[in-house]
């Protein structure tokens, strides 16, 4: 699997090309789980958990990989659910914009606990997902 690009590389890359990333939403008991992003972008915004696939990462495992990494649990992939895209002015980068196609997936919790990583300042159990995620939705 690829390893993270060092942060003057990765600006190259996002200033010239689109980036591919994994969502992933976790319904329990009718809720969606939403971590609350403390960096841009869409700081301060309830978001599904997901980000960045790794150079020779399967989808899958980069839905497991980023849920464990920003929720502290584990979870099971069951399915695409939909897609969409986003061109982000405000970034961590400070760029003009970053261009992001995300892959979403639905998933099951599998075990653990909701432990937030640095990148997140709070979570939620939603009824809705964040209207802002715009989700071109394949089947539910």
């Amino acid at each position: 699997m690829g390893k993270f690009i060092p942060t003057e590389t990765y600006k190259i890359i996002a200033e010239n090309s689109a980036i591919m990333c994994v969502d992933c939403v976790i319904v329990k008991e009718g809720k969606y789980l939403l971590v609350k992003r403390g960096n841009e972008p869409l700081k301060g915004v309830y978001w599904t958990p997901g980000g960045r696939v790794l150079k020779g990462e399967k989808l899958y495992d980069a839905v497991i990989r980023k849920v464990k990494e920003e929720t502290g649990l584990n979870v099971r992939p069951i399915s695409v659910v939909g897609f969409y895209e986003d061109f982000f002015k405000k970034n961590e980068l400070g760029i003009k914009m970053v261009h992001t196609t995300s892959i979403v997936f639905s998933a099951t919790v599998v075990s653990g606990k909701v432990k937030l990583d640095s990148q997140s300042v709070n979570y939620k159990w939603a009824k809705k997902l964040p209207k802002e995620l715009n989700l071109q939705l394949m089947y539910v």
